[in-house]
């Protein structure tokens, strides 16, 4: 896995976009373009987008209830007390697009996962 570049969503409502551009190493601006939107994705859009990339997620979605629970390298969809949000989990770290890069989940009520992996891999 190279490297992660911790990139901030360019609105509230970006963070999706934000974390494929991480994990693609591309331009938010880009992916926001892919994505056809600069709002909420869903799991779907993720999905696709990660695919474009080529990335693939695991078909279970699994809870965490700490760091030690999580892949090498995971999507993650926190229950914050804002909403839900997409962040990413990757070399024992959480590279949130709202929050920083942080060592820990951001404040989140639930946790759940999706690991992720090249598709060359799978």
């Amino acid at each position: 896995m190279k490297e992660i570049k911790h990139i901030f969503e360019p609105n509230p409502l970006a963070c999706g976009q934000a974390v494929i551009a991480m994990i693609s190493n591309a331009d938010v601006l880009k992916i926001i373009e892919l994505a056809g939107t600069d709002r909420e994705t869903t799991l779907s859009d993720m999905k696709t987008l990660l695919s474009h990339f080529g990335y693939v997620l695991s078909e279970t979605r699994r809870q965490a209830q700490s760091i030690a629970d999580l892949p090498d390298i995971a999507l993650l969809s926190l229950e914050t007390p804002k909403c839900w949000h997409w962040s990413l989990y990757a070399s024992g770290k959480v590279y949130d697009p709202e929050y920083g890069v942080l060592d820990d989940f951001p404040v989140s009520n639930r946790k759940y996962y999706w690991e992720i992996k090249s598709a060359g891999t799978v």
